[in-house]
């Protein structure tokens, strides 16, 4: 599991002149904007922002609670980033296409015919009305045939 490490930096609370830059809210997003692409060049990622209470001094012996807003960032820990070595595969193996334009695997992939089924695909309405298969009949018909004494001849 990665581990990181994290900054925490207070949001700005005034705006950043710049060129074209007019109106309180768009300096202030152009603040942000410049502290945020700061710490990212810095390898630091953007998490979220956050308003935290925080107690403070007020007089000699009061305190008060003050909301401050804080950005969160976080990167990978130095250590981890140096234990990081990704293993690098093999680069793929191309194929020639045969004649007709299909791949040699397409080939290899399709599916085999099964065993001796060439003869069972004709079915009669017969067969089909009794729920019986061709092979089944002509199993039938062999047994029936064994059994059956042949014909006298003149």
């Amino acid at each position: 599991m990665p581990r990181y490490e994290y900054k925490v930096v207070p949001a700005p609370k005034k705006g950043l002149k710049g060129k074209d830059i007019k109106g309180a809210e768009a300096r202030f997003s152009h603040a942000l904007e410049e502290l945020m692409n700061s710490l990212a060049s810095e390898g630091w990622e953007y998490q979220r922002a956050e308003t935290l209470p925080s107690t403070e001094r007020s007089g000699l012996t009061g305190t008060t609670k003050e909301w401050r807003n804080v950005l969160i960032f976080r990167r990978p820990h130095a250590s981890d980033t140096d234990a990081f070595s990704p293993e690098l595969l093999p680069a793929p193996q191309d194929t020639m296409p045969d004649q007709d334009g299909s791949d040699a695997k397409a080939a290899s992939i399709a599916p085999a015919p099964r065993g001796d089924t060439a003869g069972d695909t004709d079915v009669k309405s017969d067969d089909a009305q009794k729920g019986t298969t061709p092979s089944s009949n002509t199993t039938a018909s062999k047994a029936t045939a064994s059994n059956t004494t042949p014909p006298k001849g003149d």
